[in-house]
């Protein structure tokens, strides 16, 4: 119904933003959904991070103001999420682990996107692999599209959840 409205409020202070980023047990994440610079898409106005959350994170974080080495940045957008939503077999290179991989030049990495213009992919990806398949090779896409659906220990299926009721008919007026 068109109805959806977006905002943004700015009330975060930079200091505590950086005091609580080098802090150990913080993960990160976008709170936006996933979108794409064309179709549909382009007649959304996201949040700048959409698209350049991690990106922000170690370029601007991590390189530029160094508030944590970064090893220790990968591990709190990989492993440490992984294990606090309790996702198997994610969040690190291991043998018969799924391989989702961003390869990134640290010295570009950067977020692009801004509140005028939010549809901007960071600078400084250079490949990214999702379940072992290459999606992006030297920042154009390959056309793979091996990603699926990654549910954490809460899923139970379609077969535990509780058929819906038939709908009992609604009461008429007397008259």
């Amino acid at each position: 119904d068109n109805s959806r409205v977006n905002v943004a409020y700015f009330m975060m202070d930079e200091a505590v933003v950086r005091r609580q980023l080098q802090l150990p047990w913080v993960s990160l994440c976008s709170d936006e959904e996933s979108l794409a610079p064309r179709g549909a898409f382009l007649h959304q106005t996201p949040h700048p991070r959409a698209y350049g959350a991690f990106a922000r994170f170690l370029g601007h974080y991590v390189r530029d103001q160094e508030l944590v080495p970064l090893a220790e940045a990968i591990r709190r957008l990989t492993l440490l999420p992984a294990r606090n939503l309790r996702l198997r077999e994610r969040g690190a290179i291991r043998a018969g682990w799924f391989a989702d991989l961003m390869v990134f030049d640290p010295a570009r990495i950067a977020d692009r996107a801004t509140y005028a213009e939010p549809h901007q992919f960071a600078a400084g990806v250079e490949h990214v692999v999702v379940n072992g398949q290459l999606v992006l090779r030297d920042g154009r896409l390959t056309g793979a599209r091996p990603g699926r659906v990654v549910r954490g220990p809460g899923w139970r299926g379609h077969a535990a959840q509780p058929a819906p009721a038939e709908a009992a008919p609604l009461p008429r007026a007397a008259g």
